[in-house]
């Protein structure tokens, strides 16, 4: 789960990082920008058998009744601001550190508006999910994310909806 997080936030914090696929990078400013998210998850993250049966069942129980706990607790907002630089241009998005077991398909790509589908096979499990990023103008974008994680005999399903906002040309975040 903290993969498809850090895979928004990347998205949210710095939307032109794409150029390496061929993917046309949003017209946006570079500098401070504060991102809002909100994400609603169902279901329980595919957790490797072998792994649950490393955890002694007092902890596996407690383990499973918290991610049920965080699933049924509804949609949740937060807010990040991060520094888009000028050599994050450069970067391809990455896929944390599955990256190479991701294929996306770039389905638009211009200035305003783009929507990639991507596919990941992690831990004997599976990750699809479509992000879509449009840039209304070079200050505000705004966008969405459908992914879904099976494995493991389980689903879990991460929708999100964020906009993002610059705040001006000095960063005061990293």
């Amino acid at each position: 789960m903290k993969t498809i997080i850090s895979l928004v936030l990347v998205v949210l914090a710095s939307a032109p990082l794409w150029a390496a696929d061929s993917i046309t990078p949003l017209d946006v400013k570079l500098g401070q920008w504060e991102s809002t998210m909100t994400m609603e998850t169902t279901g329980l993250p595919p957790i490797p058998p072998e792994v649950l049966d490393r955890l002694p069942p007092e902890q596996r129980a407690k383990m499973e009744e918290r991610l049920k706990s965080n699933a049924s607790k509804g949609p949740r907002t937060t807010t990040h601001k991060s520094c888009l630089k000028k050599e994050d241009l450069d970067k391809a998005l990455q896929f944390g550190t599955q990256e190479k077991s991701c294929t996306r398909t770039i389905v638009t790509s211009n200035r305003s508006r783009q929507e990639i589908h991507m596919e990941c096979a992690v831990g004997g499990g599976k990750q699809t999910g479509t992000i879509r990023v449009e840039a209304i103008n070079s200050e505000n974008v705004k966008g969405s994310t459908e992914m879904t994680m099976t494995g493991a005999g389980r689903t879990m399903n991460m929708n999100s909806s964020f906009t993002a906002k610059w705040l001006g040309p000095t960063c005061t975040e990293p």
